[in-house]
């Protein structure tokens, strides 16, 4: 049965797309089409179950490698972000978006709990998630590599210092990767 209805849906999808392919291509000599109008999404277009996004501004579509899933691409989703202010309280959704990724973890501390191999020793590594034990979620930045960090609640924004003890109660890092359960 499978091989029968591969047999047919491949023609019929090809076929399909010739179609559609005619049905959009200019016809020689014709007029130019209207332009097409911009649709209103309204409330019932909405998947409230689906999650919840955020829109970018022009200069953060711009960004290239930033958020690619390498801990240089983290890294640079960070400076890239320096003093914005959309983080705040959002640590875990900050180090996430850094990889390319979001919703993973429920909080810092649960990344914590839940990653490994834990090291509380060392420098970070770049890139690397780098842990405090502080407020009922904890926190999470990325390592610069050099000793230092990128947050959020940096002087209350996006920013970077020199030092993993930056915050209080730091408790180690784990290696650099795009999160995952």
């Amino acid at each position: 049965m499978r091989t029968i209805l591969a047999k047919v849906a491949k023609p019929a999808s090809v076929a399909a797309l010739a179609i559609a392919a005619l049905a959009v291509a200019p016809v020689a000599g014709a007029a130019p089409a209207a332009p097409e109008t911009a649709a209103t999404i309204t409330a019932a277009d909405i998947n409230p179950a689906a999650g919840t996004f955020t829109t970018l501004s022009d200069g953060d579509l711009a960004i290239q490698g930033a958020g690619d899933g390498t801990p240089a691409g983290a890294v640079q989703w960070f400076k890239n972000r320096l003093g914005s202010t959309a983080y705040q309280g959002l640590c875990e959704k900050a180090v996430e978006n850094a990889y390319g990724t979001t919703g993973v973890w429920a909080s810092a501390n649960a990344h914590w709990n839940g990653a490994s191999p834990k090291h509380t020793t060392g420098t970070p590594p770049k890139g690397s998630f780098v842990y405090w034990n502080i407020s009922q979620w904890g926190h999470v930045g990325i390592a610069d590599g050099s000793g230092g960090i990128y947050a959020s609640s940096i002087g209350g924004k996006i920013g970077h210092a020199s030092s993993v003890h930056y915050f209080n109660n730091y408790r180690g890092w784990t290696p650099a990767a795009v999160p995952h359960r």
